[in-house]
């Protein structure tokens, strides 16, 4: 009888971390995407059911991994107590120095995702989902500023504002890749400058900024 429920006993299933862990180790170790579902989960002993109880695809299975990204570094910002008292300018600082150092966490894999896979603009599609996410928390960032709701977003919108905030997201994660300064110093510093700049397009003088900024990259494309 003990033996019969040993080999009746049910399976764990596989979580869906696990399964985005192996496809992480599998395109780094072999420098190429798994061909389909049916080969990457032969080569790592999942049951295909099992990767489809969380993934469709392998596509969107790229994309929920940006997703995790966004939400480790949310998660991680919502521990800080304070958060919710910070300026719209240092929520903004906060969001994305968590979200670049949660990345850096994953370089070697986010520079194959988005760089080294061959498929140019089209790696931007494993960052729609990411992207949806960041702008309803930009959103959100504007929500809890009475200030801004009531005085400033009249003439710049809300949804206007989130597309700015993610096309400068887009630019500082150009630049991070690219960057070889030790620790990434020099995407500190431009996040600095460029969150100063972005924030301030919802006042009335952007233009010291907007100068500071440009003093920065035009050194940066000199060296």
């Amino acid at each position: 009888m003990e033996t019969t429920k040993k080999t009746t006993a049910k399976k764990k299933l596989m979580d869906d971390n696990q399964i985005i862990s192996k496809y992480m180790d599998y395109v780094l170790e072999k420098n190429e995407e798994p061909k389909n579902v049916f080969s990457f989960c032969k080569e790592h002993k999942i049951e295909e059911k099992d990767f489809y109880t969380f993934f469709g695809s392998i596509d969107a299975m790229k994309q929920e991994i940006w997703v995790k990204f966004f939400e480790n570094a949310v998660e991680t910002i919502s521990k800080e107590e304070a958060f919710e008292t910070y300026t719209d300018k240092n929520k903004l600082l906060t969001l994305y120095f968590t979200l670049f150092e949660l990345l850096t966490l994953n370089r070697s894999f986010i520079l194959f995702n988005l760089k080294d896979n061959k498929e140019g603009l089209k790696n931007l599609k494993n960052l729609k989902l990411f992207r949806n996410h960041f702008k309803d928390f930009i959103v959100t960032i504007i929500n809890n500023n009475e200030t801004i709701v009531s005085d400033k977003v009249t003439k710049i919108t809300k949804p206007v504002f989130s597309e700015g905030a993610w096309i400068q997201f887009l630019f500082l994660l150009k630049f991070w890749m690219d960057d070889t300064s030790k620790g990434f110093e020099k995407t500190d510093v431009l996040i600095e400058k460029s969150v100063n700049t972005v924030v301030d397009l919802l006042d009335t003088k952007p233009l010291e900024s907007l100068f500071d900024l440009g003093k920065f990259l035009w050194k940066e494309k000199k060296n």
